[in-house]
């Protein structure tokens, strides 16, 4: 399973020191704010094992994130199959970080290197994002990768009741515009 480095991060397998700031990082209500739920430990350690798996058996996907100036773990980033029941298909990119990571630029310098991952070495068409309207932070990150919103794939996520959260947004960039920048 490759690590990806950039200046600051490195996007690297998941460890048992990872378990509790990451369980922390999905019980900040700050954090969750664009998520339906807070994740209790467990289930944290749930999704941590899952992420290892898929990077274990594809060799991409969703990476633990680490500061290299410090080896501080500071949240995750990678690439994965769009959710199943989203009315959008293909690789999606995404990121969450840890509250005392945010305002450094981590959420683009890591997504930056799962894009270039996804269309250097995957060489796939296109890569999208998905996140809920109101997520302001996100939609900038998403921008700053030179991705485009498509409305007309934003959708209602069934699984999320009616309210603020529900209302999904689509990005896209395709590998030829990514090259281009």
């Amino acid at each position: 399973m490759p690590e990806l480095r950039t200046e600051r991060l490195l996007l690297r397998a998941w460890r048992e020191s990872d378990v509790e700031p990451w369980a922390a990082l999905n019980a900040d209500p700050e954090v969750r704010e664009h998520f339906p739920d807070l994740l209790t430990r467990e289930r944290s350690r749930e999704a941590m094992t899952r992420y290892q798996a898929d990077l274990d058996r594809r060799g991409w996907g969703w990476w633990a994130v680490e500061a290299r100036a410090t080896g501080e773990f500071v949240g995750v980033a990678g690439l994965g199959p769009v959710d199943e029941g989203t009315p959008v298909d293909g690789v999606q990119t995404g990121w969450r970080l840890a509250r005392s990571a945010w305002g450094h630029g981590y959420a683009t310098e890591a997504a930056r290197a799962a894009v270039a991952f996804g269309f250097d070495t995957l060489h796939l068409p296109e890569i999208v994002a998905v996140t809920t309207a109101g997520n302001l932070r996100s939609r900038a990150v998403m921008r700053r990768l030179g991705m485009t919103h498509d409305p007309a794939h934003d959708f209602d996520d069934p699984a999320v009741p009616e309210g603020p959260l529900r209302r999904n947004v689509v990005y896209r960039l395709r590998a030829d515009a990514w090259r281009t920048e």
